[in-house]
């Protein structure tokens, strides 16, 4: 039978911060058909517009072209240096080009550029015959990749984005494409930077219109087609915090570069990261029944960041809940209870606390006194 006593056999539920919280953000108006304004480092939707929907994505399904070369190199199935043999094909497509030589060799690092800077469908096809045979058999694997990747909602059926009723993506895939590419891929994705690129003598400046903007903007991809209207999938980094995009049906250029500098703007201004505990720092002291040491400190098993609303000063609670005391032996990393975070609006988040140590039993004569002195005074102390 349970009995309940101060640091003895107790749930116990420590509130130890109160912190501002809102998930859901503000009422917010675009004329955007889809929106996802996500935070890069905790994942928080700060702000959503049919983002499950499904959409034409245009030239913005070329960060998956690209992503799939990415891999490549990173692999060493593929090097810079390759060059690409231009096919009738990819000299013929139609659209932004790179405008590729019928039958010339461009290296890898020009053909990425080609598609990065300058949105060439030929550079994209060239690239999709180079590593998969055909343009056809690349899409099938653009969407093998997505799978694997948790796109759920992302079917391509080319690799430039070209108009196809089943070439199609989900903002919310896109955002996660976005911070997939820059987390996988440090040693390439400064080339979505890139503000110019010359081939064949013919400058073409990035179609990104963020990157102009001194904002921080640091990639990804613009996409229009008449159908999809005009979009964007951006990042966006500040003082060490980063932004992702994804900006879909507007009417024209212009439109798309001011809706999504205010969306921006506004999620910097709205939203911060508060850092709330790291690794090295013991969330709480647990009591210890029987074992060498009388307490063990409990810890998360990784930061605890939270993306929080500046304007909100409604209290979240973080709570400490664990069965006290905590009979040993202890082993290091053994689960000793759960920090929840109770959010108002929103289901309670649980993270495990965990033990950075052993903690050994006490020997017999040494648990036998130990027993008899609660038996006597009540306490393990």
């Amino acid at each position: 039978m349970s009995r309940c006593r101060p640091n003895l056999f107790l749930s116990i539920s420590v509130i130890i911060l109160v912190f501002i919280y809102s998930h859901l953000a503000e009422a917010f108006s675009t004329s955007a058909k889809q929106v996802l304004l996500v935070d890069y480092e905790t994942g928080e939707t700060l702000f959503e517009k049919n983002a499950d929907e499904l959409m034409s994505p245009a030239s913005m399904s070329k960060i998956m072209t690209v992503y799939l070369a990415f891999d490549a190199l990173k692999k060493g199935h593929l090097k810079l240096e390759d060059t690409i043999a231009v096919s009738e094909k990819a000299w013929r497509k139609g659209g932004s080009r790179m405008f590729l030589n019928l039958d010339s060799q461009v290296s890898v690092a020009d053909i990425i550029r080609g598609i990065i800077v300058q949105s060439g469908n030929d550079a994209a096809i060239a690239l999709a015959e180079h590593l998969e045979g055909s343009e056809e058999e690349f899409s099938e694997m653009m969407t093998l990749k997505a799978k694997e990747l948790g796109l759920d909602n992302s079917t391509f059926k080319n690799a430039t984005g070209w108009p196809d009723p089943d070439h199609r993506m989900t903002a919310r895939d896109l955002s996660k494409l976005a911070i997939l590419t820059i987390r996988n891929f440090p040693n390439f994705y400064s080339i979505y930077s890139e503000t110019d690129f010359v081939h064949n003598k013919i400058k073409q400046r990035n179609r990104n219109p963020l990157l102009y903007k001194g904002m921080g903007s640091d990639g990804l991809k613009t996409g229009h087609t008449k159908a999809a209207g005009y979009g964007l999938t951006a990042s966006v980094e500040r003082s060490g915090r980063r932004l992702i995009l994804v900006i879909n049906g507007l009417k024209s250029a212009r439109k798309r570069t001011i809706e999504s500098q205010r969306i921006i703007e506004w999620g910097f201004r709205t939203y911060t990261n508060y850092k709330l505990f790291s690794p090295s720092n013991p969330v709480v002291d647990i009591d210890v029944w029987l074992g060498e040491s009388k307490t063990i400190p409990a810890y998360l098993n990784s930061e605890l960041t939270l993306t929080l609303k500046r304007s909100d000063k409604r209290k979240m609670k973080l709570s400490v809940k664990y069965d006290e005391p905590i009979t040993a032996p202890i082993s290091k990393g053994q689960t000793l209870g759960v920090l929840r975070v109770e959010i108002p609006g929103k289901n309670s988040l649980e993270y495990p606390l965990i033990s950075s140590s052993n903690i050994k039993q006490l020997g017999p004569f040494n648990r036998i006194a130990a027993a008899m002195n609660y038996l006597i005074w009540g306490s393990g102390d």
